[in-house]
C-alpha cells in the first residue's frame, strides 16, 4: 500500500581518500593507531604552521568527480569553515564553499528486483575537506567521560552531496551501494564504514497534499548511521515520524527550523540533537594560507581516459554482449572487477557465457564465501573452469558428477582431464546404455506398466538401479530412455 505522502531524500556522503598522509601535512592516515600518535603542529593548528596540499588527495578527488560526471572548473579555492567543538583543534575546518572542485554531476541507479524504476540521481557538488578528530565517550566504565583522539584530524575527505532526488529508503540504499562500488572500482577509497572511511548523513522531509495545497515538513538531517541497513531503517522511521507529527499538529511545518537528529540503532528511533545550521552560521572565508588550485581541460581528459570500464558500463556489456540477465550481471559486477575478469575469461574459454555465469556465481562464490577467500587465490584457474564447462557440454562429463570433478580440481589443483581420470568417470556408449535400460525394463514390468499408464515419474525407480550397475550413467538420459523404450513396446 502506497504512503499518503512523498518522501524526499538527499544524501551527504563523506569518503576518506586512499592516501598514506593527511590532506595538509605528512602525518599518517593509517587506521588503528594509539590515540593522538598521528598528529603534528600543522594538523592540530599550532601557531605559525602552514598547510601544504596533498597532491595525491586532489588527484583522487578529481578522479571521483570525473567518474560522477561532474563539471570540473578550471579554478577552485580553499575556505575556512568555522565552528567550535572539542575535536576541532584549530577552531575551523579547511573545506570548500562557493568554488568547489566539482559540481553538477550524476549517478545512475537501478534495481534488478524491480522495486523502483532506473533513475539518475543528481550530484550537487563533490568537494575536498579535512576531517575533524573523534570524541570517545567512556560510558561503559560508568564515568561517562569524554576524551578526544586527534588522529583523524586532517585526514582527506571528499564530501559528495546529492540532489534530493530519491523517493524511498530503497533508492537511497541503492545510491550508496552504487557509489561505494564505483569508488572501489576506481581505487579512490576502501569505503570501510567500520573504520570511518565512508560516512553518511541523510536529509529527509515529506511532501503532502492538504486542502488542495502542496505542503512540506521541515528538512531533518540524520546522523550516526553506521551501515547501509541503518540508513534504510533511519529514513523509514523518520518519514513515518514526520507524518505522525504533521497529523498531530495539522499545520504546514515547512517554515519551521531545520533539525539535526541522531539515529539510535538499538532503539530504532531518531532523537533530536539540535537545530540544523545554515551556511551563514559557519562564517566561511577564503583560507589565506593555501593557494588556489587550477585544473586544465587536458588534465581532466587524461583522468577520464584512465578510468577504464565503470560498473554501469560493465553491466551493459554483460547483458548485451553476453546476454546475461540484469540480475546475473548485477551479481557479478557487485563482487568487484577481479571476479568479473575471472568470469570473462571463463566465458571466453568455455564459449558458454550463461553456464560460466552459473558456475562462477553459484559454485565459485560459495567456496569463496565459505573459506573467506578472494578470487585471486582461488585454486581453479579461469581456463580450467572453462575446460570443465566444455567437457560437460560435449557430453564427456555427466552433470550429476560435474561437482565431484570441480571439488577434486579445487582440492588437489588438478586439470579437468586428470580429475575425471582419478574419479573413474567414463563416457557410457549409447548402445551400452540402451542395452542396460532394456534389461531394467524387462526386470521391472510394473514400472513399465506405470509408464505406459502415463505415470512418467515411475521411471525414477530405474535410475538408482542403473547407477548401481554403472556409476557413470547419466541419470537424465536413463530416465529419457526408460520412457521412450517402455512406450515403444506399448500395444
Amino acid at each position: 500500500m502506497s504512503e499518503p505522502y512523498t518522501t524526499v531524500i538527499g544524501l551527504e556522503v563523506h569518503v576518506q581518500l586512499l592516501t598514506e598522509s593527511k590532506l595538509f601535512c605528512r602525518c599518517s592516515t593509517k587506521f588503528g593507531a594509539e590515540p593522538n600518535t598521528q598528529t603534528c603542529p600543522v594538523c592540530i593548528g599550532m601557531p605559525g604552521t602552514l598547510p601544504v596540499m596533498n597532491r595525491k588527495a586532489y588527484g583522487l578527488a578529481l578522479k571521483t568527480a570525473v567518474a560522477l560526471n561532474c563539471n570540473i572548473p578550471e579554478f577552485t579555492k580553499w575556505d575556512r569553515k568555522q565552528y567550535y567543538y572539542p575535536d576541532l583543534p584549530k577552531g575551523y575546518q579547511i573545506s570548500q564553499y562557493d568554488l568547489p572542485m566539482s559540481a553538477d554531476g550524476y549517478l545512475e541507479i537501478s534495481d534488478p528486483k524491480g522495486r523502483f524504476e532506473p533513475k539518475r540521481v543528481g550530484i550537487i557538488r563533490a568537494h575536498l575537506e579535512e576531517d575533524a578528530g573523534k570524541s570517545v565517550h567512556d560510558e561503559a566504565a560508568g564515568k561517562a567521560d569524554s576524551e578526544i583522539d586527534l588522529n583523524r584530524t586532517g585526514t582527506p575527505l571528499l564530501e559528495i552531496v546529492s540532489q534530493p532526488d530519491m523517493r524511498s529508503s530503497t533508492e537511497a540504499k541503492a545510491f550508496l551501494q552504487e557509489l561505494k562500488l564505483l569508488l572501489t572500482y576506481i581505487g579512490v577509497s576502501d569505503c570501510n564504514m567500520q573504520e570511518g572511511s565512508l560516512r553518511v548523513d541523510g536529509n529527509v522531509n515529506l511532501h503532502l497534499d492538504h486542502n488542495s495545497q502542496r505542503i512540506a515538513t521541515p528538512i531533518v538531517e540524520i546522523k550516526n548511521m553506521n551501515s547501509f541497513r541503518a540508513v534504510e531503517r533511519a529514513l523509514d522511521y523518520e518519514a513515518a515520524r514526520q507524518y505522525r507529527e504533521w497529523q498531530e499538529t495539522g499545520r504546514n511545518l515547512g517554515d519551521a527550523p531545520k533539525q539535526t537528529r541522531g539515529w539510535d540503532d538499538v532503539a530504532g528511533v531518531t532523537r533530536g540533537q539540535r537545530s540544523k545550521e545554515e551556511s551563514s552560521d559557519y562564517r566561511y572565508f577564503p583560507d589565506p594560507d593555501l593557494a588556489p588550485v587550477t585544473t586544465t581541460a587536458t588534465e581532466v581528459q587524461a583522468v577520464r581516459a584512465s578510468l577504464g570500464e565503470l560498473p554501469a558500463e560493465l553491466r551493459l556489456r554483460l547483458t548485451e554482449a553476453f546476454e546475461l540477465s540484469d540480475y546475473d550481471a548485477d551479481v557479478l559486477v557487485n563482487q568487484g572487477r577481479p571476479l568479473v575478469d575471472y568470469y570473462l575469461e571463463v566465458a571466453e574459454h568455455s564459449g558458454d557465457p550463461k553456464a560460466a555465469c552459473n558456475w562462477v556465481t553459484q559454485d565459485v562464490l560459495r567456496v569463496l564465501g565459505d573459506e573467506g577467500a578472494t578470487i585471486e587465490s582461488f585454486p581453479i584457474a579461469a581456463k580450467q573452469l572453462g575446460d570443465l564447462i566444455t567437457t560437460i557440454r560435449e557430453g564427456n562429463l555427466p552433470n550429476t558428477r560435474a561437482r565431484e570433478a570441480f571439488n577434486l580440481m579445487r582440492q588437489s589443483r588438478l586439470d579437468v582431464a586428470t580429475a575425471i581420470a582419478q574419479l573413474g568417470i567414463q563416457k557410457v556408449d549409447e548402445s551400452e546404455l540402451i542395452a542396460l535400460v532394456n534389461e531394467l525394463l524387462a526386470a521391472n514390468p510394473k514400472t513399465v506398466a506405470d509408464i505406459r499408464a502415463g505415470k512418467l515419474q515411475a521411471a525414477g525407480a530405474l535410475i538408482g538401479q542403473a547407477k548401481k550397475r554403472n556409476a557413470n550413467v547419466d541419470p537424465n538420459r536413463v530416465r529419457e530412455l526408460s520412457i521412450e523404450l517402455a512406450q515403444q513396446g506399448e500395444g
